[in-house]
């Protein structure tokens, strides 16, 4: 497996990670998760996600608090804010928006633990949501939490995947069954738990048909 190139991305660490993080991550099969990364910017994915609501696009935050957020704060220190029991409101959304989905009877009993846990890291919070993906998918993706230096033969996609701008990668963000599509258009790049609610451990199909046969084959940028 690889993704234009390369058989290591790394990337920042992300709340759920979206459609589009995780099919670079079946293609990769290896990712690698920066736990020393700065700069994180609020309102970005690393501490939020978006879901398919039945008015179409819910963003769900993940408070912080305040004083571990700062520019100069590694990601495996910033602290996770109980304010606004957002815990409650995280899961009376997916219960809303996935209660009715094929998979949401499946996931739900590990998923509820996570939302409602008493996670104290923001980092916490994100690998077990990332290891219920992974696991309930059945994804064959390694995933490596590190404090990251850069290196020759790994794909940096800190920046670029899930950032706040849209990336150009060769991903196309493929139409597949969602619960509230009779009352809007299918939307894109929502968090990953959309596909997984909807589609189950077939997902990975998705996923894989969603990263272009150019995006395995191309070696421009790689180091040897």
């Amino acid at each position: 497996m690889a993704f234009q190139g390369f058989d290591t991305v790394v990337t920042g660490s992300m709340a759920t990670g979206s459609t589009r993080y995780w099919a670079v991550a079946v293609a990769a099969g290896h990712v690698v998760v920066d736990t020393a990364q700065t700069h994180l910017p609020l309102r970005h994915s690393h501490h939020r996600y978006a879901i398919d609501g039945p008015n179409g696009v819910q963003q769900l935050t993940i408070p912080l608090v305040a004083e571990s957020h700062t520019i100069g704060t590694a990601m495996r220190d910033v602290r996770i804010s109980e304010h606004g029991n957002w815990r409650r409101l995280h899961w009376g959304a997916l219960y809303s928006a996935y209660g009715r989905t094929p998979y949401f009877d499946y996931v739900a009993p590990d998923l509820e633990p996570i939302i409602h846990g008493g996670q104290h890291f923001l980092l916490e919070f994100n690998q077990a949501m990332q290891a219920l993906i992974a696991d309930f998918m059945m994804l064959p993706v390694k995933f490596t939490h590190e404090d990251y230096t850069p290196r020759d033969g790994v794909l940096d996609l800190r920046r670029t995947l899930d950032a706040k701008r849209a990336d150009d990668l060769p991903i196309d963000d493929l139409p597949y069954y969602q619960a509230w599509q009779a009352r809007h258009p299918f939307l894109p790049a929502l968090s990953v738990l959309d596909l997984l609610m909807n589609e189950g451990p077939t997902a990975i199909v998705t996923l894989t048909k969603m990263c272009r046969q150019d995006a395995n084959n191309s070696t421009v940028g790689k180091k040897k």
